[in-house]
């Protein structure tokens, strides 16, 4: 069981430049954080990090369990790219996604539900707007549950109504135990501990 996110002393490197060194913050269930700074300072490669997919200089990242498991079963990671297939229908998209997360036909239903996919499922994605896209790639996250959410930008191409229904997911979320690190520049719609990166040099 993922039983919380603790990162010590991490140091991170981009080619030859340090992004960061030293950074030390824990996240526990119910809990969520708002990785803010600088373009460049290193916000998406600190989830891509937490992920597993880049390898620190230094420092440690514990989720309470082993690793390995915790990266294969007990995260979403959700870039500012959703990686949809511009010619799938998102109906399509939606069920190749969430059913390789493991999400079964109740989860896909919850997710059309609380995201308003209804209207787009025929639709080739490269058909939907920006906003149409994160929310079906945000799909995901509702029809496969899983304790920690890594976002990157989540909000960015939302209009006000759905930045607040995504709240209102979020929320619900943290309500069930799950944790949330999101870089983000503008606030989160729910309470979140900040977690600062220097400005890029």
């Amino acid at each position: 069981m993922l039983t919380g996110l603790n990162v010590q002393n991490l140091a991170l490197s981009r080619g030859e430049r340090r992004l960061f060194n030293g950074l030390t913050f824990a996240l526990n269930p119910g809990e969520a954080g708002a990785l803010t700074g600088a373009n460049g300072a290193g916000k998406t490669s600190l989830l891509r990090a937490v992920a597993g997919l880049i390898r620190p200089d230094a420092g440690t990242i514990d989720f309470g369990m082993d690793a390995t498991e915790a990266r294969r079963g007990r995260l979403h990671l959700m870039g500012h790219l959703e990686g949809l297939k511009g010619g799938r229908a998102a109906r399509d998209e939606l069920d190749f996604q969430a059913g390789y997360l493991g999400a079964d036909g109740t989860g896909i239903e919850r997710a059309v539900e609380r995201l308003g996919l209804s209207p787009l499922l025929d639709l080739e994605t490269r058909k939907l707007s920006a906003g149409q896209r994160r929310r079906l790639a945000m799909g995901r996250l509702v029809a496969a549950p899983r304790t920690l959410w890594l976002l990157d930008e989540p909000l960015a191409p939302l209009d006000a109504a759905w930045r607040t229904r995504v709240g209102e997911i979020m929320a619900e979320h943290l309500a069930g135990g799950g944790i949330i690190l999101a870089a983000v520049h503008d606030p989160l719609p729910v309470t979140a501990r900040p977690v600062e990166l220097g400005a890029a040099s």
